[in-house]
Order: C-alpha cells, then structure tokens, then sequence
C-alpha cells in the first residue's frame, strides 16, 4: 500500500472540478494585468479614479468629485441591494410547498422603497446642478474688463474648422493656425481664468481635452463661451469629439500648461515668430 502524500490526496486523485473555473479566472486576470504593461501601483490608482484621468483644473476637479461621490452612491446601493437579495434567497428559501408569509399592501415596506430611491434621486440632483453652476460660472460683465486688464483674466478664442483649430490670444493680438498635419498648441498659465470663447466656420465641432474632464461643443453662428483654472502644469493631448468629417480624426491639438511667467515669455515670443507655437505632433498623438 502506497503512502498518501502530504497533501492529502491519494496518487491519481483528480483536483475537485470546482476549482478549476477559479484557476482558470485567476489566469486570465494575471494575463490581462501582464498585456496592459500596467503595475500593481497603477490599477490601485485607476480603480480609485474609476479610470479618470487626475484632472488639471478646478472646473475639472469638481467633475472629478461629483464622478467619484455618484460611483460610491451607486456602489453603497448596490451592495445594500445585493444583501437583501442574498438575504432573501437563503431565508426564504424553498422548504416545502406551502407559501411564505405575503409583504404585500404592507404599507411602511412600500413607502420605504418608494421614498428613499426619491431621496436618493434628490441628493445626487442637489450636488450635480451645484456641480453644473460652478462648471458655467462667469465673470460678471461689469467685472471683466478690469479683470483683464489686471491680467487676472486672459480671453482665447477657440476656432475649430474643418480639420483644425486655430486658438486667437485676443488680448494680445496673436493667433496659433493648425494646418494639416501640422497642429497648433495651445499654452495657457497656472493660477489665472482662461475665458474660452469656441465659435465655428463650417460644421459643429467639439473642443475636448481629457485631462480637463471637460468639453465644449463649438457650434457655427454661436459663441459658447466658458472659464477654465488650470492648476497643474503639463502637455496635454486635445481633440475633436465631434464627427465633423472626412479627417475628423486629424483634429488633434496640444494644451501646455506652464507657469505665469513661462506664459508671458512664450507670448512675447510668440508676438514675435508666430511658427513658435507649432508642433510636428501634439504628445500622444495617434495620428
């Protein structure tokens, strides 16, 4: 007679089928870890975010914290309804073929589940349109002129057309003219409100930067204009998202985010060689 090994299992045994649908699950998950190149540092940073980009601006972290607070509602709901089904599937389950007591018309059961999904609906209401309003808010108009003569306040009017952009420094006088497959960067300084103005030659188009978790449709015959406090420095891609045609997908542009100083030093030299502000490719750029 053989002795058992010390895991237990007699020679030949066969594993309980059960476990290899686990195995099999634990594989895969380690395989499409190991493909995405990704660490185990970055996926605990993208579940956190629920696979947001860290934004780069304060209309852009408000976005991020109501998508964050929205997810852990719907995750805390989730959970609670979870357990009542579990809850009801094992203490209630079939014993014989005589029914359960019934719950129905029992009137606090029904009001409860009537009322709170309403509450709920309420309070993630409240904190969007809070979120909405601090997103469109403007500078007032009696205010704005001072604002931007103090330099607390720079206008840049966003033109997109079929199939670039062209970004005009309007209280500088300047201008950045992508051209295809040359495309225009848009810098702008830290800590100062960019007044966005988007506006349309030809067809419907969408300013979009992702890092800003933030877009703006820009719509021919129609100013949307809009406010933006950049608080992280950085290259950005941009986009159309927007199907605007043929070479829609040419539509890229850079945003550089860069310090005051850096801002004004780029303006100047821009002011004076209007190529300064091209690029070969925006970083991360497909196209």
């Amino acid at each position: 007679m053989s002795p058992t090994p010390p895991s237990g299992r007699a020679p030949g045994a066969r594993r309980p089928a059960g476990l290899r649908p686990l195995r099999v699950a634990t594989a895969l998950l380690l395989g499409a870890v190991a493909l995405t190149g990704c660490d185990a540092r970055e996926i605990y940073e993208a579940s956190l975010s629920w696979g947001l980009p860290e934004p780069i601006s304060e209309q852009g972290q408000n976005i991020y914290d109501l998508y964050l607070g929205s997810n852990a509602a719907a995750v805390v709901v989730g959970v609670f309804v979870l357990a009542l089904i579990l809850f009801a599937t094992f203490r209630y389950r079939k014993r014989s073929d005589e029914l359960p007591r019934q719950v129905r018309y029992n009137l606090p059961v029904e009001v409860l589940y009537t009322v709170v999904p309403f509450v709920i609906i309420a309070v993630l209401f409240y904190y969007t349109v809070l979120s909405q309003n601090y997103v469109n808010e403007l500078t007032p108009e009696e205010e704005l002129d001072g604002a931007v003569a103090s330099g607390e306040v720079i206008n840049i009017g966003v033109v997109g057309f079929q199939w670039n952009w062209e970004f005009n420094y309007t209280d500088e006088d300047v201008r950045v003219i992508g051209e295809t497959g040359r495309f225009a960067q848009l810098v702008v300084p830290t800590d100062t409100t960019i007044r966005f103005t988007n506006s349309s030659p030809d067809v419907i188009h969408s300013f979009w930067v992702p890092a800003m978790l933030f877009k703006r449709d820009v719509i021919p015959g129609r100013a949307n204009t809009y406010e933006i406090v950049f608080n992280k420095t950085g290259e950005y891609i941009g986009r159309c998202a927007e199907l605007c045609g043929e070479k829609h997908a040419f539509m890229n542009f850079s945003l550089k985010v860069v310090t005051p100083d850096a801002y004004r030093s780029y303006i100047d030299g821009l002011q004076a060689d209007p190529n300064a502000a091209i690029l070969t490719a925006p970083a991360g750029s497909s196209s």
